[in-house]
């Protein structure tokens, strides 16, 4: 008896070393892959490439990034952080502009479009370190 409860015991043991390791292991790549901050656009209310009747998508989008925008030499001085707003929005208009009202309906086109986003956000503005796009707010009109 005592063997069998020694065994349990250790298998117990065991089990919860194995799954600890795990759970830990399982939030160090949460972490990593989580961004550190996260950066507020204003709304975006553009038209579609709908040509037969005019639609248009309203979305408030944050962008989760690894770094804020570093200051140049000027800005570090006078204590600002400048952000190439112009650059980012530009890049999601060019975006959001292409679709059409019917693919942004399905969960499959705005998963595409938070893909397209995230290539297009880091090819036109790197220094972010865009990682992650969060649709706070999306409507699309038809």
């Amino acid at each position: 008896m005592a063997l069998l409860v020694g065994a349990a015991g250790g298998m117990g043991a065991w089990f919860m070393s194995r799954h600890g390791a795990t759970a830990e292991a399982a939030h160090a790549v949460a972490s990593a892959a989580t961004p550190r901050y996260v950066m507020h656009l204003e709304s975006f209310t553009v038209n579609l490439a709908d040509t037969e009747e005019n639609h248009f998508v309203r979305a408030t989008i944050d962008l989760g990034i690894d770094r804020p925008p570093e200051a140049g030499e000027k800005e570090r001085e006078k204590n600002i952080t400048t952000l190439p707003i112009a650059r980012i929005r530009d890049s999601i208009v060019s975006v959001l502009t292409t679709y059409r009202a019917n693919t942004l309906l399905t969960v499959e086109g705005k998963a595409q479009l938070k893909k397209e986003l995230l290539q297009v956000l880091t090819r036109n503005v790197p220094e972010l370190g865009v990682r992650e796009i969060y649709f706070t707010e999306f409507l699309v009109q038809r």
